[in-house]
């Protein structure tokens, strides 16, 4: 038997019957036969220092002169070229609510941003991510209105209750109840919605339902998905009596899909996404079996912490005990996203004062707080929902806003880029939106904060401009992007180690003994100038001389007092004749 089949068929005997795992072998391996025959071993690295990845709904910007994927597929063109090699273009199906993730049809492309062909030219010129929003599905859906129905096999693909069942041990990420009616040809029943009544949840103990979500990850592959991100991912298996999270039946679904991919693309990429405490988030690289890439979510809170107090030790700490991927795994590193900013990442990590006191200045800062419902009945904060770029106005220390919220989004933004990983950047952050208070009051979302929708010709004149925020922000980061794809210490699997030089500074070493170039990369977390005494730096002796990517200034390493400007960072290389004139020129300012 094929080694990968005989893993899906470990994994099945690991969640079903031993007849239910016989018969979705069965289909599946058909289902897989055509690509059996002519699979190859993926050997080369899935990821190298260009890659990155921009994160925007197909509908950010419109024109009344074309569809949104049309609209969207410019914008890159005109301002992201090859800076960034990965698109992922969040849920674009036909959807109810949720701003996409409670879809309607998982094979069609929603009509109000275009169709398969704008997806297709978009896979010409980038890689793509494409969602499996794979826990639950919108009540509007042909399958919903089947299983009211009663229609076969979709009469069982929901999981009912009576409703009277002790649910108070389920884990909760929102406040909403968890049982939700539904008026069926068999009379009122309650089914199981983890996140709203619109989103009704898969009954993936019914093996029908893994079929058919197989058959769609198929679709998506064929259709150009590289990144294949597995939404809600930590819900999908439910149990009366336990949490209902992170299950190993769920683990058990997530290294099945693996295989699949390893068999129809072979170069793909699996992403599971999980907004929970920072080991939980970890647990899905598995035994090397499971994700290929997890998202790093306990940074964006960390970064926005540190910046915000001016205070990097809990960032420090954080970074300098992370354990590295596993190998041919590694992190999607991000600081916003069209969620909010999470805060179970942090738990353990960051106190609880701290995390109240942030969450206090977001408040001050325009942002929201979103709860969940604890074990007890009681609720604490989700997440922070704010745009990035407005969490950065001001500080704690701060009277109000500041001279410094550019440089000081920047920072956060290398940051990201120097730690080991892939870097991912939302498009409302690139182009430096604020709070979009409007979208709020609109939609009645906290979410909305961070999901503005631009016409496009407005925000072209802003950039041309060259004199606004979106303008420098979307220019600075472009060009560093373009600097950092050069430099094979920024590769995904390069080592990283952390340097404590204090709580006013986050720096750490990209370097390994295969690596000819070795890179140390120093932010200054504080509006203030700051003296840093290089030749005490353990490393720096192995060259005489290093070059700033960030601004291709030469530094002697026996310099005892470089200056920082405030929230200034610097990436150091070592200078070698000609090597860096010859690299650096082309992005001089």
């Amino acid at each position: 038997m094929n080694e990968n089949l005989a893993k899906i068929k470990q994994r099945l005997n690991d969640c079903y019957s031993l007849e239910a795992s016989q018969f979705a072998f069965e289909q599946i391996e058909a289902r897989l036969a055509p690509f059996i025959e002519r699979a190859a071993t993926h050997q080369n690295s899935r990821w190298s220092q260009e890659d990155s990845v921009l994160i925007t709904y197909g509908d950010t910007f419109l024109s009344d002169k074309e569809v949104p994927l049309t609209t969207l597929h410019k914008f890159l063109n005109l301002h992201i070229k090859d800076a960034i090699s990965t698109i992922h273009v969040l849920p674009f199906f036909p959807y109810s609510s949720d701003d996409g993730f409670s879809v309607i049809d998982y094979t069609q492309v929603n009509p109000d941003l275009g169709d398969w062909e704008n997806i297709t030219q978009l896979n010409e010129d980038y890689d793509l991510m494409f969602d499996l929003v794979i826990n639950h599905i919108s009540r509007e859906s042909l399958w919903f209105t089947d299983y009211k129905a009663n229609i076969e096999p979709f009469n069982s693909f929901f999981i009912e209750m009576e409703g009277s069942e002790d649910i108070s041990h389920v884990t909760r990420p929102r406040n909403t109840p968890l049982l939700v009616p539904a008026y069926t040809h068999r009379g009122r029943k309650m089914v199981w919605a983890t996140f709203s009544a619109d989103q009704i949840d898969l009954n993936f103990s019914n093996p029908q339902v893994l079929l058919k979500m197989i058959d769609i990850l198929m679709q998506y592959l064929h259709m150009g998905a590289r990144i294949v991100r597995l939404d809600a991912i930590a819900f999908l298996w439910k149990k009366l009596g336990t949490t209902s999270i992170h299950l190993p039946e769920t683990h058990a679904i997530v290294k099945l899909l693996r295989e699949v991919m390893a068999v129809v693309k072979p170069d793909s990429i699996l992403l599971t996404e999980t907004n929970v405490p920072h080991l939980e988030n970890l647990s899905y690289f598995g035994q090397q079996d499971e994700a290929q890439m997890v998202y790093q979510f306990a940074l964006a809170p960390l970064v926005l912490h540190a910046l915000h107090r001016g205070d990097g030790r809990y960032l420090t700490d954080w970074a300098t005990h992370l354990e590295a991927p596993p190998p041919g795994c590694t992190f999607l590193n991000f600081t916003a996203s069209h969620d909010g900013i999470g805060v179970r990442p942090i738990e353990g990590i960051l106190p609880q004062r701290e995390v109240d006191d942030l969450i206090t200045s977001m408040h001050r800062l325009g942002g929201f707080v979103t709860t969940k419902t604890n074990e007890d009945g009681t609720e604490s904060p989700y997440e922070i929902n704010i745009a990035l770029f407005s969490a950065f106005r001001e500080t704690y220390h701060s009277n109000g806003p500041d001279q410094w919220q550019v440089d000081r989004f920047i920072c956060s933004q290398n940051i990201m880029m120097t730690l080991q990983g892939i870097p991912a950047f939302y498009i409302q952050s690139l182009v430096a939106a604020p709070n979009d208070r409007e979208g709020v009051e609109k939609t009645g979302r906290t979410r909305s904060i961070n999901r503005r929708r631009w016409e496009f010709d407005y925000l072209q004149a802003l950039i041309e401009s060259g004199r606004t925020s979106n303008a420098e922000v979307l220019k600075r980061i472009i060009n560093i992007l373009q600097r950092r794809k050069r430099h094979k210490a920024f590769h995904p699997d390069t080592p990283q180690k952390i340097v404590d030089l204090g709580s006013d500074f986050f720096a750490l070493w990209r370097d390994s003994e295969s690596l000819k170039f070795p890179l140390l990369a120093i932010h200054n977390l504080t509006p203030e100038i700051k003296l840093i005494d290089l030749s005490q730096i353990a490393g720096m002796e192995r060259f005489s001389y290093w070059v700033n990517l960030l601004d291709n200034g030469v530094v002697s390493s026996l310099e005892e007092q470089y200056v920082l400007k405030p929230y200034q960072s610097i990436w150091l290389m070592p200078e070698t004749v000609n090597h860096v004139s010859a690299l650096w020129a082309p992005f001089t300012d």
